[in-house]
């Protein structure tokens, strides 16, 4: 089941959260593959991450005072994984290759970051488009898509796969 909801977070809280991501002091890493077999994703397209959580550990500064906020709204028991997505915009909108985010039963939710026409799509049925301080809940095991944008110089959200 796929879900979203609109104003997750309480308005100053989302302001100042949109303001570091998109800011010129948050550190994005450049991902080559923008799926992990790549096989569908046409041309030169990349996207740029930032790690919050992995390896069962915190390892961004940034995850005590932006991240936490999110773990008691979506009553998670056990974090996977917490990263940041950016992916440029691009003159023509693509949808990237279906993928699943772990093979083993996991939940999953994005947090969008800010307005564009770039959108998630998810068992090729359900369209959520890409609305600043939107959250959608979705089991991460699934097959689902993302995409870039082209009305806006960034796509930016926050990918949460976790337990419970």
């Amino acid at each position: 089941m796929v879900e979203w909801e609109d104003n997750f977070l309480e308005p100053e809280a989302y302001e100042e959260l949109k303001s570091i991501m998109l800011g010129d002091n948050m550190a994005w890493y450049y991902t080559p593959d923008i799926t992990f077999d790549n096989k569908d994703d046409k041309g030169n397209l990349f996207y740029m991450t930032h790690q919050f959580y992995e390896d069962h550990r915190p390892c961004s500064p940034y995850f005590d005072k932006y991240i936490t906020q999110f773990l008691d709204k979506l009553n998670i028991k056990s974090l996977v994984r917490v990263k940041g997505n950016l992916y440029p915009g691009q003159n023509v909108l693509s949808q990237h290759s279906k993928h699943f985010d772990y093979d083993f039963p996991n939940q999953g939710a994005i947090f969008y970051i800010n307005d564009n026409d770039g959108y998630t799509m998810f068992d090729d049925k359900v369209k959520v488009d890409s609305v600043g301080n939107r959250l959608v809940r979705f089991d991460a095991s699934k097959l689902h898509a993302s995409t870039d944008c082209t009305n806006a110089k960034v796509r930016v959200n926050i990918n949460f796969n976790f337990l419970g």
